[in-house]
């Protein structure tokens, strides 16, 4: 089969289009004929050599795809060769064909689209662990959510606020993301780059009224993150976009708060943990995403013989929503 592989023998590092060995499905595994997968900044990273996969993950880039089931490993009754499924990647989703458990599967509805489908796990899985499963999200609840035009933050937003009846605060870069931010469902969506956000928005709803954050910035935003947040609150970190370290941390506030601080990552969980947060997300959200009520945002769809340039448009924070990469199923294996 043909798969796109990481050259980083030189400064800059490029995708090149090559032969690679077909996966074989192991005992409840599928074989699936990747009809689309979806750009995740962890792609940015391996693509650099900075985030090796998990022990046993496919070296291969691509943390989700959509596609078409060609085989069944051994033990497989949920699934059977034709059914259009999508789903969670620890690594393979550049590539014609790839290999995960049955168990990590979810069948695709029937109104979306294969473009679609590859759109929606990474972004609703991991905002559903870290709204429901980490952060414990309540309804009525004050949720802070960092980046809201990125995949994840369009999914938050969305879950927050259709599902939960959540107010929704947001940040986002440029006045275009900031008006997509409150036409998914935020109710304030305030510049990070101009302006204090925190200072905005405590004129805006006043002190420590927000119960739950999610953060990808890190360092640049603990502080203030801190400040917002009222007593038992939460703040879940999932990526350090703004740093990794804070010079002169204050720790009074998580005592005095009480307040629970959560770090995730979601490729290195084991099968089992996956499984069972992709089951519970399904099955509360299988409704609301036939139905519409929760939908993918798609930025750009690309060829994946252009995935520089896919890249290039993800590395300069231009996207809205995802970045789909197509096409693999139309090339000779």
């Amino acid at each position: 089969m043909k798969a796109l592989l990481a050259d980083n023998q030189n400064k800059t590092p490029k995708m090149v289009l090559s032969d690679y060995p077909e996966p074989t499905p192991r005992p409840g595994e599928l074989l699936v004929q990747i009809h689309a997968t979806a750009l995740n900044r962890a792609d940015l990273l391996q693509k650099q050599g900075k985030y090796p996969p998990p022990e046993g993950a496919s070296p291969l880039l691509g943390l989700e795809m959509a596609g078409e089931v060609l085989e069944t490993g051994e033990g497989v009754r949920s699934f059977q060769p034709g059914d259009r499924v999508f789903g969670l990647l620890p690594g393979g989703g550049y590539a014609q064909r790839c290999t995960l458990p049955a168990s990590i599967a979810l069948p695709l509805p029937e109104s979306f689209t294969f473009t679609e489908g590859a759109a929606i796990a990474e972004a609703f899985i991991t905002s559903w662990q870290s709204l429901v499963w980490l952060g414990g999200l309540n309804r009525n609840e004050t949720v802070l959510i960092h980046g809201g035009a990125s995949g994840v933050g369009s999914a938050a937003i969305q879950i927050a606020s259709r599902l939960y009846e959540c107010r929704v605060l947001t940040t986002a870069g440029s006045e275009e993301k900031r008006s997509f931010c409150r036409g998914l469902g935020a109710d304030l969506a305030v510049d990070y780059q101009t302006t204090d956000f925190a200072e905005v928005l405590i004129g805006e709803i006043g002190e420590k009224e927000v119960q739950l954050v999610l953060d990808i910035a890190g360092a640049s935003h603990w502080n203030r993150n801190l400040r917002l947040l009222g007593m038992d609150g939460r703040l879940v970190l999932l990526s350090l976009l703004g740093g990794a370290k804070v010079e002169k941390m204050n720790l009074v506030p998580i005592l005095a708060k009480r307040l629970a601080i959560r770090g995730t990552t979601l490729r290195n969980r084991s099968d089992l943990y996956k499984a069972e947060l992709v089951q519970d997300f399904y099955t509360h959200c299988k409704d609301a995403l036939a139905s519409g009520t929760l939908h993918p945002v798609i930025d750009s769809e690309y060829n994946w013989r252009e995935v520089e340039q896919a890249h290039k448009r993800m590395e300069e924070n231009r996207n809205i929503g995802k970045i789909l990469l197509t096409g693999m199923a139309d090339e000779p294996v």
